[in-house]
């Protein structure tokens, strides 16, 4: 399929350089491109894939039968059935990521080194672009992140090698103070900052990102990819590249951003979570994802050749919210990308990637209705031919990632309606003590293993304040991720019903920052997760109640305004940081400057840790 335009008689514009065009042609999701590719894998990597899929798959089944026995006692009718389904989908479900840790600590154990430490050697031959798409950003924290990646890399001698490019989707209002901003920024013998708004951004930020590889992309070999909120340093960009340069088959590599810039309870609690329980999750999702890694949007290097053949999106059929647009588009990006035949691999880092977090509960929830649309559309996007079964498995878990949650409400629900048909107390249904311990170990297993691996990786101890705030961190973020998880739970239900009823999410600008919500807004926001909370308070009393399980539930959804608006405060932030809890610094390489509490005026207004 051909360009959607011309790409060869731009105008010439005062903040951009020459056109340097090629092509990005539309692809065909449903006719596999004649270069793909092979179809064999590694025997090694096979197995790490299969062992994963079939133990989760093994022990979601042990779990059915534990919770099929004690049902079927009175007669196994289809009530009973569906539970036990259920049981063994959720069950399955958390047990890969359980599986996916435990991987993660053993290689971990067994290599005993942390990718970073990797001195840099040289720099990279060829210009690489940086990117940077924005949507009605807070320019001035913008300008401070874009001013210290620039000074880092000018300090390892590689300015006249990175050209860094705004690429603005703001409103036109925004955009004289934008151009001069970046205007502001150039330095003589410093790395060339370019400006350009889009007149109709059409496509959001993947439509961004395609005009630029149309119009610019012939002139640079790669173009690494950051949000408005990521922060790298320079050795790091410089080692991507390198990476790059080095093997000419790679399409794409995806780092591990770091959580910094957090001030709000909510945002240093994400923060400290991450942190901490980072390292085994992503050492796991690396040695089972390979050579078929997949792409998060942002913090990663792409080389423009291998986007500029495999990634050019087309509009899906029928209306928004599962046609239209392609909303979650780096994933599927990534599965194009490995379908032509180009490696897509991850580049673990324990410095020198950043990112920030959403402030508050309210926003964490805003930006997962979004994702929550994106991921859905993905099981559309199953049927792409020529994809690899991992791209694919990828994709699945995306949108399981959310359909999780109408399960786990469903088999809340369906138990209620058993204990009330049947007059027994939930709590004495029967489900047998090795079930719940199983279902706790799984549940709480992977924070156990990312204590065991601090206990070796004193660099981590010591960005998280030491074994005694680590220890009071986890004592506050364990029962803070009980309580918040039903409204996490019934908040994505809530938006996938929206989806359904055809309510897309729309494009409104993140809040990135801010010092406290209303309470009134709270309210108004969890007004649904207050009710059904009043139901479980009710259930958790009663006769056939069991306040044991339903009281968490309970108290996370009647306390959910309050919960946000506490969290949302920065006081609270600093006041627990003052207590030494929630410390988490992750390390800035040189010459990115110290972290303030926070470098922004003042304020404009990805899934909480399992």
């Amino acid at each position: 399929m051909n360009d959607p335009q011309p790409a060869s008689h731009w105008a010439i514009e005062p903040d951009l350089p020459p056109a340097q065009p090629i092509s990005m042609p539309i692809q065909d999701l449903y006719r596999a491109p004649r270069q793909t590719i092979v179809r064999g894998e590694k025997p090694s990597m096979l197995w790490r894939r299969v062992s994963l899929i079939v133990g989760s798959g093994l022990i979601g089944l042990f779990a059915s039968f534990g919770i099929a026995r004690p049902l079927a006692v009175d007669g196994y009718d289809l009530i009973d059935q569906g539970m036990s389904v259920l049981c063994m989908a959720l069950i399955a479900w958390i047990a890969f990521g359980f599986l996916n840790g435990l991987v993660g600590l053993v290689v971990l154990l067994r290599e005993r080194r942390r990718a970073a430490a990797t001195p840099l050697r040289t720099l990279p031959r060829q210009k690489v672009a940086v990117l940077i798409p924005v949507y009605n950003e807070d320019f001035g924290a913008l300008a401070t992140r874009i001013r210290r990646m620039t000074d880092s890399i000018g300090a390892i001698g590689g300015q006249r090698l990175f050209d860094f490019f705004v690429l603005s989707d703001s409103n036109a209002t925004a955009e004289a103070g934008e151009r001069a901003a970046c205007r502001a920024l150039r330095r003589p013998g410093g790395c060339a900052i370019y400006y350009r708004r889009r007149l109709m951004n059409t496509e959001r930020k993947p439509g961004n990102i395609a005009e630029w590889v149309r119009r610019f992309g012939g002139g640079y070999e790669s173009m690494i990819v950051l949000d408005a909120d990521s922060l790298m340093s320079g050795s790091v960009i410089a080692r991507l590249a390198c990476a790059m340069e080095a093997d000419p088959g790679l399409g794409l590599i995806q780092t591990n951003p770091l959580l910094i810039g957090s001030r709000t309870l909510f945002a240093r609690w994400q923060q400290f979570a991450t942190i901490l329980y980072g390292p085994i999750a992503s050492r796991g999702l690396e040695w089972w994802s390979g050579e078929e890694a997949t792409f998060w949007g942002h913090n990663a290097i792409l080389r423009v050749r291998a986007f500029a053949e495999s990634c050019g999106l087309p509009r899906l059929s029928g209306p928004e919210p599962f046609g239209g647009d392609v909303m979650s588009h780096d994933m599927l990006e990534a599965a194009l990308i490995r379908r032509r035949g180009w490696r897509a691999r991850m580049m673990l880092l324990s410095a020198g990637s950043y990112e920030e977090s959403p402030p508050t509960l309210v926003d964490h929830g805003v930006r997962d209705r979004r994702w929550c649309q994106g991921n859905l559309q993905h099981l559309r996007l199953l049927e792409t031919a020529g994809l690899h079964w991992i791209s694919r498995l990828q994709l699945f878990m995306g949108a399981s990632a959310y359909l999780t949650s109408p399960l786990w409400l469903l088999l809340l629900l369906t138990s209620l309606f058993q204990s009330v048909r049947t007059g027994t107390p939930m709590a004495d249904l029967g489900a047998p003590v090795w079930l719940i311990g199983l279902t706790v170990v799984l549940l709480f297993g992977t924070k156990a293993m990312a204590l065991i691996w601090a206990w070796f990786d004193t660099d981590l101890v010591r960005q998280l304040g030491g074994w005694r705030s680590i220890l009071r961190g986890v004592s506050a973020e364990v029962p803070l991720s009980i309580i918040a998880a039903p409204v996490i739970m019934l908040s994505q239900c809530f938006a996938i019903g929206e989806i359904i009823a055809g309510r897309p999410s729309g494009w409104l600008p993140q809040r990135r920052d801010t010092d406290g919500i209303a309470l009134a807004e709270a309210l108004d926001h969890y007004r649904w997760h207050m009710l059904l909370g009043l139901l479980f308070w009710v259930v958790s009393f009663s006769e056939v109640g069991g306040a044991f399980w339903s009281m968490p539930v309970a108290i996370g959804l009647l306390g959910a305004p309050l919960l946000a608006t506490w969290t949302s405060r920065t006081d609270w932030g600093a006041k627990a940081a003052s207590h030494g809890l929630f410390i988490s610094e992750p390390v800035l390489e040189p010459h990115l400057g110290q972290m303030e509490p926070h470098s922004r005026p003042a304020p404009m207004k990805g899934l909480l840790a399992a």
